[in-house]
């Protein structure tokens, strides 16, 4: 019986987590909005449709996941009002707020807020285990590299890479589920990805086969580092995966959810109270959202934060002075 009554209690608390804003609150709201994700088999899209779920339950808008190319999609789509909501990594909305988005250059993305920190996106690489390639000093000279979404965290970071140390690869690009089949088919000779843990894509092509997933050595490290400052040494610990018995070192950037400036204060608000207040929900979409904390609201110190937000942490305790909106 006491068990009856707690696990009652607890779903009651869970639904006063959840409520939504007065009515007088929501006279300025959207009826709908739309969220901009990544690929299927991305970490993106499962954790936004999830997201999009809980918005549609607590706060009686029509919130949908979309898929997009990523990253430095996002952050356009968002700019110019396409998309409500989007989720960002650092990297990619740096280069954005200072003009340089390969969608927009020489277009500064002035319009982008932040709301609240998601996780951090590993920088990934795998084989088949029949493979020759046994780290990252055989990916060169015509061996064919799917790198997934063009316009993604992924296809920008990895592309970059390859360029800047001349390795002669054959780029590709597909979405995440698409690139895994198409290493388990033989088209390509390494899938080499952005996402958090664990990937969907990674996750199912163990499954499905013998797989071996590479470990940045030193020199790959400095040299990614190097490439893009923003990113930050990274151990995905071992059995993330099948066939993965050690950790993998690489690098990483943290994610942010992003909107638009002119977004209601108050829809802001709401949207990361709900993703800050209701953590079993958010790990229940996906497993990454385990670093979805408010404690890592410091992580950003590229996009401003909007309004709605930095009411939501102030309020509670967290504090980031020098950078507000």
């Amino acid at each position: 019986m006491s068990i009856r009554i707690s696990s009652v209690a607890a779903l009651l608390a869970g639904a006063l987590c959840v409520l939504p804003a007065n009515a007088q609150d929501k006279e300025d709201w959207p009826s709908s909005v739309t969220i901009g994700t990544g690929s299927q088999g991305g970490t993106y899209f499962g954790y936004g449709s999830g997201f999009g779920a809980m918005i549609s339950e607590a706060l009686g808008i029509n919130a949908g996941a979309e898929i997009t190319g990523g990253p430095v999609q996002n952050v356009t789509l968002v700019e110019t009002g396409e998309h409500q909501l989007g989720f960002v990594t650092l990297g990619p909305a740096d280069e954005a707020r200072k003009g340089e988005s390969p969608l927009m250059p020489g277009v500064p993305h002035e319009n982008v807020r932040a709301l609240f920190p998601m996780y951090q996106t590993p920088l990934q690489a795998a084989v088949l285990a029949s493979s020759d390639i046994e780290g990252f000093a055989d990916l060169k000279d015509g061996v064919r590299v799917g790198v997934g979404p063009a316009g993604g965290t992924s296809a920008t970071y990895w592309t970059r890479f390859f360029e800047n140390t001349d390795s002669g690869v054959v780029i590709s690009n597909a979405g995440g589920a698409d690139t895994a089949g198409q290493l388990k088919d033989g088209l390509i000779d390494a899938f080499v990805y952005a996402a958090g843990l664990p990937t969907g894509a990674y996750a199912q092509l163990a499954v499905e086969n013998d797989v071996r997933f590479l470990s940045m050595d030193d020199e790959t490290l400095a040299k990614m580092m190097e490439i893009v400052p923003a990113m930050q040494p990274f151990l995905i610990p071992a059995d993330t995966y099948e066939d993965q018995p050690e950790g993998l070192q690489t690098v990483s950037l943290w994610n942010f959810a992003i909107a638009h400036k002119d977004m209601p204060e108050s829809l802001a608000y709401e949207i990361t109270k709900l993703a800050m207040e209701n953590h079993e929900r958010m790990v229940q979409n996906h497993a990454a959202a385990k670093e979805t904390l408010p404690e890592n609201v410091v992580k950003n110190t590229v996009i401003p934060f909007h309004p709605g937000a930095i009411r939501w942490f102030q309020e509670n305790g967290y504090d980031f002075p020098g950078f507000n909106q």
